[in-house]
């Protein structure tokens, strides 16, 4: 028998937008690297796959549970669907052979489905094909027929996306486990990345019990401060266009500069908020206006002046800038053709709209202004006067709270990274979070909670770093073990070549060259406080 997913109907959002959102839902190296941490014992069932549908009850309704056969690439496991009050559906995944562990994924963007895309599908059989139980949910709509933010205008929807749908799928998985096996599990995972980072973020601040361990992969910490500076963008690059073709100019002047500012010439930028670029000076000026792609104008110079500044309200800084880095072709370095930019279809596009322009679109109609009109636009938003309306949707929505210390006390651990060159979500959040966090919670911090910095990494993966790594099994081994990742090995692959391996090191320290050796072997840096 084989699982069969539900076919999506995209409506009104372009495909580019949905594949590249649902894509990045997840870093595709998780699971890689994973070995047994010792001879593990696995459970196995103590009754029928069936009859967990005996379980429904006024909370949960179990529709499924079919019994999969073992494939080549995915055991023999139980596959249960079903639905928590009142539209969060969820799958959870049962192997025959169980290694005693949970393993939930997060969604991406604004989610409403399970494991269509073809990334989500490879981690999950790969986690199933080393013993873990999985689980996912929908966080309570269907894109299909709700596309967007759209179910947002629904209160009970809108929280159930935001914090509820994760608590009860755990909870949920949890009591099939205990049925199914006869026994509970020994540990609770939660992984992913995006929306799935704030959602693993959330759940250790709110429900610090659902989970043992958590990925926080470049997480919407902020959720309402990104769609204003969104905002705030769109609006800079809608008075003045600066087409993809320009972006390569734009890169190559940016890593000229800025390459070096970590002592080596590797075609990365270590920390961008080191870099000193100002677009008026730094960027070659069209003459007489004339509108090249090796040269900027007036008004597109002063578009991204306004760009990697922070967003103002007020007279006062809400929101930090974008930093460098992103620009850049992620496929071939600087020399590479503009079309692989980082920028691309994040801020810039030629093929409808770009994705800070869906997404804030979406999040000002019907999260944050719902009583307005459904086709609000962003050009009405007031930067000195709107931002204090939205201190309710910031309640629902933000994982900023610096309080782990229900988390911490429970023996619980987080790795979080993110990508120095994050197109989408400004990695300054991820930094400026773990820092409110260490200031709250002391010197112990680093004993429970890291935070692994990507120089060059894109939005989850991609760019010029090495954005390829392992974070399932640091995180487990930490868990289990008591032994802390000082750091992490990405690696750089091109065509499926990999062509640079690099350590990454938990924040603030950062990979320094020994002085011999290739540039593109780890073995040749170690970790080093700035």
């Amino acid at each position: 028998m084989k699982a069969t997913r539900q076919r999506i109907n995209f409506g009104l959002i372009p495909l580019c937008l949905i594949v590249t959102v649902g894509a990045k839902a997840q870093n595709p190296s998780q699971f890689k690297n994973w070995k047994p941490l010792s001879n593990e014992v696995r459970a196995t069932p103590k009754l029928s796959c069936p009859d967990l549908r005996s379980l429904t009850g006024y909370e949960f309704s179990i529709i499924t549970a079919s019994a999969i056969a073992g494939t080549a690439d995915v055991p023999e496991h139980c596959l249960v669907s079903g639905q928590i009050l009142p539209e969060i559906r969820f799958e959870i995944d049962l192997p025959v052979a169980w290694n005693r562990r949970l393993y939930m994924f997060g969604n991406g963007g604004y989610a409403g489905g399970l494991f269509e895309w073809p990334v989500s599908i490879e981690q999950r059989n790969l986690a199933l094909s080393h013993g873990f139980a999985i689980a996912a949910t929908n966080t309570g709509h269907d894109r299909a027929s709700e596309p967007g933010a759209s179910f947002a205008t629904n209160r009970q929807k809108l929280i159930d996306f935001a914090f509820r749908s994760v608590h009860t799928t755990a909870e949920t998985a949890k009591q099939l486990i205990h049925a199914y096996y006869g026994q509970a599990e020994s540990h609770a995972y939660f992984g992913g990345c995006s929306k799935g980072g704030s959602q693993a973020l959330i759940s250790v601040q709110r429900f610090p019990k659902d989970f043992d361990g958590v990925i926080v992969g470049a997480p919407m910490i902020d959720y309402a401060g990104t769609n204003i500076a969104s905002a705030w963008m769109i609006r800079a690059l809608t008075e003045a266009p600066i087409p993809h073709t320009k972006l390569k100019t734009l890169a190559e002047r940016i890593y000229d500069g800025c390459d070096e500012e970590d002592g080596l010439r590797d075609g990365l930028i270590d920390d961008p908020r080191k870099c000193d670029f100002t677009p008026s000076r730094d960027l070659p000026k069209c003459s007489a206006e004339s509108d090249r792609n090796d040269c900027f104008t007036t008004k597109q110079t002063a578009a991204l002046e306004k760009i990697y500044a922070d967003v103002p309200s007020q007279g006062k800084s809400i929101f930090p800038g974008q930093l460098v880095g992103s620009e850049i072709d992620g496929s071939g370095g600087p020399a590479g053709a503009s079309s692989g930019s980082g920028w691309v279809p994040s801020l810039i596009s030629d093929k409808g709209r770009t994705l800070a322009l869906y997404f804030a679109e979406d999040f000002f109609r019907y999260m944050a202004f719902p009583e307005q009109d459904p086709k609000y636009d962003l050009a009405r938003f007031d930067f000195d006067k709107d931002p204090a309306r939205l201190t309710w949707i910031r309640q629902v929505m933000n994982a900023t709270d610096p309080n782990l210390s229900g988390f911490q006390a429970r023996g619980g651990k987080i790795l979080m990274y993110h990508g120095w060159a994050d197109p989408g979500l400004n990695p300054r959040m991820s930094v400026s979070y773990y820092e409110k966090v260490a200031e709250r919670m002391g010197p112990t911090t680093s004993n429970f909670f890291r935070l692994f910095m990507v120089p060059g990494m894109f939005h989850c993966g991609g760019g010029v770093g090495v954005s390829s790594f392992d974070a399932v099994t640091p995180l487990i081994t930490w868990v289990e073990k008591g032994v802390a990742p000082d750091q992490i090995i990405g690696a750089r692959v091109v065509d499926g070549k990999t062509v640079r391996t690099r350590p990454l090191c938990p924040y603030p320290q950062t990979a320094k060259y020994k002085g011999m050796g290739s540039i593109d072997d780890a073995r040749n840096f170690v970790c080093r406080q700035p």
